[in-house]
């Protein structure tokens, strides 16, 4: 009679429009098991360059030397390696890695992609633009983050970031170690100031800890508890998971930390490769914006910037990943063909992109600029030049090219990013 009475009351309710709070009963929430160590990442790792400020690509992997493009060389000077046309630095560059150093030790694994249109020059929708491939949002992962979360979400550092354009997209959380000695202490947080000669505890108190507290989260995880205590409770436990994985890195961390900037931000992210708790590093150096005085900026930068790239694929072949190691190199735009009257090169919205990596078929260049140094359209299926029929190669062609080089790009993450490049419009073959 109750229950009539009740089904009664809720019918009327409704039909006059009302809303009624009832009582609900939900399920207590999933309860996260006790985990042991996390497992390492195995691979692939990688590493993004940033040339923050916008590079000079004639005074690297598409050079002109023509009409006053570029002062340094006419071209009869500009430099072959097999596939690759590049330009000469040797007798300009400012300490570093010349570009002649470079593709004689790199340039037969080598991808680079000249003619990337940015479609504006304005430093943060281009960083924006080509750190993500997408234009008009600000809530996009830049890929970095995106593969990190795809791959390795429950890494202790699966998204190592030092500087540039870095969103997450809140996939993943965004890891910042900016010296080596902070990854020390972080690696050995139950160590004084990450010294492991002087534990806070030995290591039977340290087993005995990591006993009592995972009975005790069996125990308060097996209680009815409510669901803001239960994400504390699986967060405080993962941060004691990690904790220990993040152990792993202390072999791999250099005893001598490297003078150069990319260097110490490279052994950071190596050593947590190594370590299996890092999926992706985004890796930066700046001072590429060369409004005045280009030309002596860009030979001190970029050899700076192509010793950082050799280091980390020297030091990675030095603990076994370099097979694993995936490298792409870029910036948010180029430099104009005309010079200013201060002798600096302004804002340039098409640019180039290099990549090295498993899989990538290097000795090959892909786009190009013609001779007053506009993009020229491509053919994405062919990955030849049609000024009829191709079409502007723009960041997010890239973008969904990296994605299915990854293999992520029907992973729901990516799903709830999407590009929207036209199946037609992507490109074939970049890899080889």
């Amino acid at each position: 009679m109750l229950v009539n009475m009740r089904r009664e009351f809720l019918k009327w309710c409704a039909m006059a429009g009302l809303g009624l709070a009832t009582p609900m009963h939900f399920p207590y929430p999933v309860q996260a098991e006790p985990r042991e160590e996390l497992p390492a990442h195995e691979g692939p790792y990688y590493i993004v360059f940033n040339a923050s400020g916008g590079w000079d690509t004639t005074c690297l992997m598409d050079p002109k030397g023509v009409d006053g493009i570029n002062r340094l060389y006419t071209r009869g000077d500009i430099l072959t390696h097999g596939e690759h046309r590049f330009a000469p630095s040797a007798k300009h560059q400012k300490g570093g890695l010349s570009n002649e150093d470079f593709y004689s030790a790199f340039g037969n694994e080598l991808l680079a992609f000249n003619g990337l249109d940015y479609s504006v020059n304005n430093h943060s929708p281009c960083s924006r633009y080509m750190a993500t491939g997408k234009l008009d949002s600000l809530a996009y992962p830049t890929f970095a983050a995106l593969v990190a979360a795809c791959q390795g979400p429950g890494c202790p550092l699966s998204f190592l970031t030092f500087g540039n354009y870095s969103a997450t997209g809140n996939l993943v959380a965004m890891s910042r170690v900016p010296y080596l000695p902070s990854l020390q202490r972080i690696a050995n947080a139950d160590a004084i100031d990450g010294n492991i000669r002087s534990p806070y505890h030995s290591e039977f108190a340290l087993d005995r800890i990591e006993q009592a507290l995972s009975e005790q989260h069996s125990t308060r995880m097996s209680e009815p508890t409510l669901p803001r205590q239960t994400r504390a409770e699986n967060m405080l436990y993962s941060a004691q998971v990690n904790s220990k994985a993040l152990a792993r890195v202390t072999p791999h961390i250099p005893k001598e930390v490297p003078k150069q900037r990319l260097a110490q931000q490279a052994e950071i992210a190596l050593a947590s490769f190594k370590a299996g708790v890092c999926v992706s590093a985004n890796l930066s150096i700046g001072q590429f914006d060369s409004h005045a005085n280009n030309d002596e900026d860009q030979m001190k930068l970029i050899p700076e910037f192509l010793e950082g790239i050799a280091y980390v694929l020297r030091r990675a072949e030095e603990l076994q990943i370099r097979e694993k190691l995936v490298v792409i190199a870029q910036s948010e735009m180029g430099r104009t063909p005309t010079y200013n009257q201060g002798n600096g090169k302004d804002h340039w919205s098409i640019g180039s992109i290099l990549f090295i990596g498993p899989g990538i078929t290097g000795n090959r260049v892909v786009g190009a600029t013609d001779d007053g140094q506009f993009a020229v359209p491509l053919d994405p299926k062919r990955l030849a030049v049609d000024q009829e029929k191709g079409i502007r190669i723009r960041p997010e062609h890239i973008h969904e090219s990296l994605r299915q080089y990854a293999g992520i790009n029907s992973h729901p993450h990516c799903e709830q990013f999407p590009l929207g490049v036209k199946p037609e419009e992507q490109l074939q073959g970049l890899w080889g």
